[in-house]
């Protein structure tokens, strides 16, 4: 049997298609599983020894589709579900099944402040897509692998932060999942433990503004590793404090402990971080939540805004500092 499995973006909703693809491989004797994405995201996935081959959307999507005709799939797990994986689906006329993206669901959230959302991961959800293949979780989590040309050797950090280090990510797709500069200060400051700052080219400034306030405790690794070296300073640090992004599934990947802040989006979505049942600290909670409880304008949307559309941003500026102050002291007196 041959499978194409389709997830566009980002590089969190790419990862937490993982057990999708460990779960058909593993459990579907005889199948040839692929992967269509974003050539942009290809570093995700690059490395996985249970994908056979990997297929990237093109600018005109009839050349990608011309490519899948000639695959002669049986059937389609469209983990996406919009109108390009659609249009994918119906060209090439096999089997498939689209995951259900609760959209009505999200909106009554949103802008009614209903709460509707089932109370179950985003990751479970995406196995029901699978299920008519025989498919059931396996409780083993998220995957995340790196090439052995990517990986991180003492020599590449600071001798301060060898000995082991927080990993701190300050980036995220969007403003409003981000705490402001001047928090981050505040927070950077009070924590008595080396620190490594975590995001893309982007965040590169930021950093810097971090690094200056103690450029002994705290490395500013912004923009000078690509995705899969800063995967691998997530794997080597001993704790893990970070917003609703990428990474933060890229460290439950790796069963790192999370401190997981969040501001205009809500874990109730379903995409806090996800570890499985079936690992060894599956027995005890790995990651913490940092909100502000009880503010009525959140969630403000399900993805995340430029700026905040209230105009103050209580969101992110009274997250409780000292709460993650206290929870990393906690984690790291057992690490």
């Amino acid at each position: 049997m041959k499978v194409l499995i389709i997830r566009f973006s980002s590089i969190g909703d790419i990862v937490l298609t993982t057990p999708v693809i460990r779960c058909l491989k593993k459990q579907v004797d005889g199948i040839e599983l692929h992967y269509l994405t974003k050539k942009s995201f290809s570093a995700v996935l690059k490395s996985n020894p249970y994908i056979d081959r990997m297929h990237f959307l093109e600018d005109d999507i009839n050349e990608t589709i011309e490519e899948l005709q000639g695959e002669h799939f049986d059937f389609v797990v469209d983990l996406h579900n919009n109108l390009r994986s659609l249009r994918i689906k119906n060209a090439l006329q096999c089997k498939a099944k689209s995951f259900h993206k609760l959209n009505i669901q999200k909106w009554l959230y949103t802008n009614l402040k209903i709460n509707l959302m089932p109370n179950i991961h985003i990751v479970d959800r995406y196995l029901k897509t699978a299920e008519g293949l025989g498919v059931v979780n396996d409780g083993k989590g998220l995957d995340y692998f790196i090439p052995a040309e990517d990986s991180i050797q003492q020599s590449d950090i600071p001798a301060p932060h060898q000995l082991g280090y927080i990993g701190l990510v300050i980036g995220a797709a969007h403003a409003t999942k981000r705490l402001p500069l001047e928090r981050l200060k505040e927070l950077v400051a009070s924590i008595d433990h080396p620190i490594i700052v975590l995001g893309g080219p982007e965040d590169k400034v930021n950093g810097e503004a971090l690094a200056a306030i103690d450029p002994v405790k705290i490395y500013n690794a912004c923009g000078k590793f690509s995705l899969n070296e800063s995967a691998d300073l997530v794997r080597q640090a001993k704790l893990v404090i970070t917003h609703d992004t990428g990474l933060m599934h890229i460290a439950a990947a790796f069963r790192k402990p999370i401190i997981s802040v969040w501001g205009n989006t809500v874990p109730a979505f379903g995409m806090y971080p996800y570890y499985g049942n079936q690992n060894p600290y599956s027995a005890n909670k790995s990651y913490e939540i940092v909100e502000v409880q009880g503010l009525h304008c959140r969630p403000c949307t399900k993805i995340g805004y430029e700026k905040c559309p209230k105009g103050h941003f209580k969101c992110m500026q009274e997250i409780p500092l000292q709460q993650i102050r206290e929870l990393a002291r906690q984690i790291l007196a057992v690490r």
